[in-house]
């Protein structure tokens, strides 16, 4: 009962018993009654539907899917479309304060080549550890820089974007054959902040973002080392690559130093 229905509620009693009208006191008490708890129902629910309950905290669900794809209780695709699911329903300003990302950019130092990147470092929430099963972190660049493009072994990863414009390119892989990678274009556009992406072995392994902003920020969730095998990371020569004319690319790989001189900075 709230404090303003309690008033209400007393004096009505003592205007009740003052005038002596003891036949209907009794109906005028469960009138009163009622009254407080409907303003106590309408109260509650305002409240409600305004703060999320904690346990349907987005970081809870987001550690609890990444726990079911370690343990094998969803596939890498299922993880994906879950993960990616979760971001449309989450407004991006309350991610921004939940990992604190006007601290985190504060002396941001962003690289002539490629990007840099900060650990983020989640608050205490009851019912999600201190230690999630995934890696977390943002990534960040100036202008025409990118995340160069390369693929990935056992691995799966999604990539919300906190701020800034991207050019994003994805590709499936078919094949890795030595020095070379069979891929297949999947996604070709412009992404805004509050888009989001992912990749696994099983789909849209290969990415490649380039920013188009003055400066652009992702959130990434990264599970390492699946099938019980070690990660890995190839990168890739796109500009080099040979049309197979079957709607595939044969695409050299090469080492980070090589593709990030050559990938991290676009020159027009």
């Amino acid at each position: 009962m709230t404090l303003f229905s309690q008033a209400v509620f007393s004096a009505h009693l003592r205007k009740l018993k003052t005038n002596g009208q003891r036949g209907i006191y009794k109906r005028n008490i469960s009138i009163c009654y009622k009254f407080c708890l409907v303003g106590r129902s309408f109260a509650f629910n305002a409240i409600g539907k305004s703060i999320k309950p904690i346990t349907d905290h987005w970081a809870i669900k987001l550690n609890e899917y990444c726990s079911d794809l370690k343990t094998d209780s969803i596939t890498t695709i299922q993880w994906q479309q879950r993960i990616e699911e979760l971001y449309t329903k989450i407004e991006l300003e309350e991610i921004l304060k939940f990992i604190d990302f006007d601290n985190l950019i504060k002396g941001f130092e962003y690289p002539d080549l490629g990007v840099s990147t900060k650990p983020v470092k989640f608050p205490k929430l009851n019912g999600l550890p201190e230690r999630t099963v995934f890696v977390k972190k943002i990534f960040g660049m100036k202008k025409d820089r990118a995340i160069i493009p390369h693929g990935h072994s056992n691995m799966a990863s999604a990539h919300l974007i906190l701020k800034g414009e991207m050019y994003l390119r994805h590709y499936e892989k078919i094949q890795q054959d030595g020095q070379n990678m069979i891929i297949k274009p999947s996604v070709d556009r412009i992404a805004n902040a509050g888009e989001s992406s992912s990749i696994s072995d099983e789909k849209d392994n290969v990415h490649w973002f380039i920013a188009n902003s003055e400066t652009a920020f992702t959130f990434d969730v990264i599970m390492l080392d699946l099938n019980d095998k070690s990660y890995d990371i190839h990168n890739l020569d796109i500009y080099e690559s040979e049309d197979l004319k079957n709607g595939t690319l044969k695409v050299p790989v090469l080492d980070v130093q090589t593709a990030l001189k050559k990938y991290g900075k676009q020159h027009h």
